[in-house]
């Protein structure tokens, strides 16, 4: 991993700030994304005092332009893209079927899986230039399952599953590999907006065979390890990190 360009989007928080961290102490020059400049900075500034190379760049995965420019500055500053790990992503409107709207599908779906077209598109470029690269879509366990009244993330996720499998068959002869990390129960922000109540995040623990929930740097190990060169004959895999959550 030593000298390698990592680009991760969604990077300010949870997983993705994790992922920032495990590459940066790996010896990674690291690009972190997302919408708030000041935490961006921040995060920026912490991975240098680790002794990475490391810029924040803006970008809303939702439009292609901000996509396209994030992906050419990286490669401006750092000569290349070895490493995409595509990670925002929002969990919308939890709640029944018959209380979902065009609106709250478009909200889910335009971050979940248009980010991760977009993403993919122009670092697929990128890598195609240079002769090959590695690039991670964070899914969930609930991208191969269903969960009552989370229809519409649930149903994002497994469109990031299969997007991720088709891409890889589609970009295996140019040396690129695409897999996706699925996290289980992982205590996040976004599982405490998700679950609602902590009543409701602890009945997820229920669950899990290792009886609790997993943390951000155990996702991060795996996410660093499926876009390592360790698994070089690796694509079109999804990668759980879930605690035995998908064993049954």
């Amino acid at each position: 991993m030593k000298n390698k360009v990592a680009l991760i989007t969604g990077a300010l928080t949870g997983i993705g700030r994790a992922a920032a961290f495990a590459f940066a102490r790996k010896g990674a020059k690291v690009v972190v994304s997302g919408r708030r400049d000041e935490a961006g900075e921040a995060l920026a500034d912490e991975l240098r005092s680790l002794g990475s190379e490391a810029e924040y760049i803006r970008a809303d995965v939702r439009k292609e332009d901000d996509v396209r420019e994030l992906v050419a500055k990286t490669v401006a500053r750092f000569g290349r893209l070895d490493i995409a790990v595509n990670n925002a992503a929002t969990e919308g409107e939890v709640g029944p079927i018959t209380e979902q709207t065009a609106k709250s599908f478009a909200a889910t779906f335009d971050t979940n899986v248009l980010g991760i077209v977009l993403s993919m598109k122009h670092e697929v470029l990128a890598m195609q230039r240079q002769g090959g690269g590695s690039i991670v879509n964070i899914s969930s366990t609930y991208g191969h399952q269903g969960a009552a009244f989370a229809s519409i993330y649930v149903g994002a996720k497994h469109a990031v599953e299969g997007l991720t499998k088709s891409v890889a068959l589609e970009v295996a002869k140019s040396g690129i590999r695409v897999n996706a990390v699925g996290p289980g129960p992982t205590d996040t922000g976004m599982l405490t907006r998700f679950t609602g109540t902590p009543e409701n995040k602890a009945r997820l623990v229920e669950g899990v065979p290792l009886a609790r929930l997993g943390l951000s740097e155990e996702v991060a190990d795996g996410i660093v390890y499926i876009a390592s060169d360790e698994a070089s004959f690796v694509t079109g895999h999804v990668l759980n990190v879930d605690g035995g959550h998908t064993v049954n």
